[in-house]
């Protein structure tokens, strides 16, 4: 029987996100206006008023774009060991951020800040923001070397990394 999990993690806004959405519109709009007065002062110069209008729409397309790009999340598929993570923007657009083999964890556990991380070390983030619920898992990938996730798993995630994370680690998570 295979073992299959998957999960879909919606990141929560911060406050610097919503403040960072509202600076993208409030931007993009002056922008448009802008190019549109410009446009409509230039009439008596078509092609002042032709370039005042596409300006105008592309700084439209521009602000909707990337104003959908703060829509982030992520998703974790899990199938017999073998751990996926993809990041997923604006429900359009899907990055594949790493697959790896949590039987070759070396560390797994809860995050707390303060974890030590090194120099060499690349940590992959694809959480929804809440530290409290977090856990992370170090492990050598062939792109990246030193790789720390930063993720929540749930019940049933969970379940399933356990049951294929190395002994030494299992032992190290039942005693806590």
């Amino acid at each position: 029987m295979d073992n299959f999990a998957e999960q879909l993690v919606k990141k929560e806004e911060t406050g610097a996100g919503r403040r960072k959405r509202a600076v993208l519109i409030v931007s993009g709009v002056v922008f448009v206006i802008a190019m549109a007065l410009l446009a409509f002062l230039q009439l008596d110069k078509p092609l002042m008023a032709f370039m005042g209008m596409v300006f105008s729409a592309v700084g439209g397309y521009w602000t909707y774009f990337m104003v959908q790009n703060t829509y982030v999340e992520y998703e974790y598929t899990f199938t017999n060991g073998e751990l996926e993570v993809a990041k997923i923007i604006a429900k359009k657009k899907r990055i594949e951020l790493l697959s790896t083999d949590v039987r070759s964890f070396t560390a797994f556990g809860k995050y707390e800040d303060g974890l030590e991380e090194t120099d060499d070390m690349t940590v992959v983030i694809a959480s929804d923001n809440i530290a409290s619920h977090e856990y992370y898992g170090d492990f050598q990938d062939e792109e990246y070397g030193k790789v720390r996730l930063v993720f929540v798993p749930d019940d049933r995630m969970m379940e399933n990394i356990r049951k294929f994370l190395p002994a030494k680690i299992k032992q190290s998570l039942t005693s806590e």
